[in-house]
């Protein structure tokens, strides 16, 4: 089958692809990450996920957009659901992407991160997926977190500290007792 990986980075994409192609598919992988904060991170993971494309011969589409306005404008009023639009807006554009590439399936290596929210994850996937006649292909991937932090070592990409948008940066780096 032909799938379409939304790649959210280099690192969190090596163990799905390892298992997709392990199960005789032909994966594509899709970079759009419109969500990341500041500019500079996201340059580095949009960097690494090219490196590790062409280190792992995948071929990569790359949707170069760097939204943070759009981004900061659909979460800000309520920023505790800042993950259901980030999930939802990246699958979306994975699964137009599928569609009009002629895609069998699509799937995310969000789906390999032990922090993510895999039945929101998968409902959003299966209601787009409906929406753009492709289907999504769901896999509990955290089995191997720890297979996939060994192979991106390895393979020496940067590996981020936190999951991406302003919120989760302030989340890693601020001290819980400082937040009050």
């Amino acid at each position: 089958m032909r799938i379409l990986l939304h790649t959210c980075c280099g690192p969190c994409a090596l163990f799905p692809l390892q298992q997709l192609r392990t199960a005789g598919h032909d994966v594509t992988g899709f970079f759009y990450n419109h969500n990341i904060h500041p500019y500079q991170e996201y340059a580095r993971r949009r960097d690494t996920a090219v490196q590790m494309a062409e280190q792992e011969a995948m071929p990569l589409i790359v949707r170069d957009d760097y939204d943070l306005e759009e981004f900061l404008a659909s979460v800000a009023a309520e920023s505790g659901k800042r993950c259901t639009y980030c999930y939802a807006s990246r699958l979306r554009a994975t699964a137009q992407e599928a569609a009009e590439g002629g895609f069998e399936a699509f799937t995310a290596s969000l789906l390999y991160s032990r922090y993510q929210k895999h039945d929101e994850i998968k409902t959003l996937g299966e209601q787009l997926g409906n929406e753009f006649g492709v289907p999504f292909y769901y896999q509990d991937f955290r089995t191997g977190w720890q297979e996939g932090i060994r192979l991106s070592k390895e393979l020496g990409l940067y590996r981020q500290q936190y999951c991406g948008c302003i919120y989760s940066e302030k989340d890693r780096y601020l001290p819980v007792n400082k937040q009050a």
